[in-house]
């Protein structure tokens, strides 16, 4: 489906940018793009490739010169420079399908992308595996959901051949983000600082965020842990759920809620290696949410996301709406969920179309009008007929 929607957008914009977190397919996903058209593939982490680039403007302009001719950028972030001279070759040739950009930060920590190329770039996320993707391999459907909630969706650790290896590899994903990826943004935050941050919210994974506490836990101000949240962020580690706008009802809470994005991640940071040492975790319920809300998103990825609570106690973990449009999910890692009057006070005040209570769940089931008992593949599926 990204396949599809990448097309489209290189026929209509004269850069598209795919962006996404370090080992999540990126690559992989544009030398696909790039087989079936002229095109030429740059890997800004090789010096090669990087020394290409001295003379950028008259390097570029020799392959643009090409009949329709695709140049890949990839780890875009390593020359931010750059985009100003994107521009101005975007604005020479006029024309669609000039740079396929590949990056490993949102827009804002590209810098100068959202300002030198307004206008003429069309942003797309591109996440880990999903769990359609982890049943292509394990054809039992309780191991696939297994196997991706414990491992999470980086493609190295998903595929790796042994639970070991997959927590090796999460685990050196971790030191290589923090002492060399955070310095390549141009980040001047200590990675061991920013570590035990990360490995504080891995612990409070789901919590109310609370900047002034872990700044003084830290030894550190509330707008140091903000910066420092941020970071992490818009390198797409954390989501940063907020609570839902005034327009759906009651709020009462004002601040986010806080989890680190794969689950594999989370649990390497826990030090938990397998299903067994997860289900006597703390962490096994907000993992859970974790999973469900990532997968969410990633289905209905124009959505804006955010969760419902009240001073009463009526509560859903997920509200995505969009326009008139409106689901609610409420997750429970559990055979046989049971839902408080909270929820059901919470479906009243938010009204969606929709609510599903994903669980663990063999088989999906009706609970109320309008309320469904569901596992993650099938939510999935509902939540697909709402379109992107």
């Amino acid at each position: 489906m990204i396949e599809a929607e990448l097309e489209t957008s290189l026929a209509n914009f004269p850069a598209v940018a795919v962006l996404g977190p370090r080992q999540c397919g990126k690559s992989t996903l544009a030398r696909q793009l790039a087989t079936q058209r002229a095109s030429t593939y740059l890997d800004l982490e090789r010096p090669a490739d990087l020394a290409r680039l001295g003379e950028p403007e008259l390097y570029l302009e020799s392959l643009l010169s090409r009949k329709d001719h695709l140049v890949c950028l990839d780890e875009v972030q390593r020359l931010p420079d750059l985009f100003p001279v994107l521009r101005s070759l975007i604005d020479r040739f006029s024309r669609p399908g000039q740079f396929l950009i590949l990056g490993s930060a949102s827009p804002g920590l590209l810098r100068q992308s959202s300002e030198s190329l307004a206008g003429r770039i069309a942003y797309h996320d591109l996440c880990p595996f999903l769990l359609p993707e982890i049943e292509s391999i394990e054809t039992d459907p309780k191991t696939a959901e297994r196997h991706i909630w414990v491992r999470g969706g980086f493609p190295p650790s998903a595929l790796a051949p042994s639970e070991e290896l997959s927590m090796q590899w999460r685990e050196n994903f971790i030191r290589t983000f923090l002492e060399r990826d955070l310095a390549q943004l141009g980040s001047r935050i200590d990675p061991a600082s920013l570590g035990r941050l990360w490995r504080m919210l891995a612990h409070e994974q789901g919590q109310i965020l609370n900047r002034s506490r872990l700044g003084s836990s830290l030894g550190v101000s509330h707008t140091t842990i903000q910066n420092w949240l941020t970071m992490l962020e818009k390198t797409f580690m954390l989501r940063i759920l907020p609570p839902a706008g005034t327009n759906l009802g009651k709020r009462m809470r004002k601040s986010p809620r806080v989890f680190v994005r794969d689950t594999g991640i989370l649990h390497a940071m826990l030090g938990i290696d397998s299903f067994d040492e997860l289900l006597g975790h703390p962490v096994f319920g907000p993992s859970w949410e974790s999973l469900v809300i990532e997968h969410a998103c990633a289905v209905l990825p124009r959505w804006s996301a955010a969760y419902y609570r009240t001073s009463h106690g009526a509560e859903l973990d997920l509200v995505l709406h969009k326009g008139t449009r409106r689901v609610a999910l409420e997750c429970k890692a559990s055979k046989a969920p049971r839902l408080s009057r909270g929820f059901h006070e919470a479906v009243e005040d938010v009204r969606p179309d929709h609510a599903w209570i994903v669980a663990p769940v063999d088989e999906p089931y009706p609970l109320a009008q309008g309320v469904t008992v569901t596992n993650l593949r099938g939510c999935l599926a509902n939540l697909s007929k709402f379109g992107g």
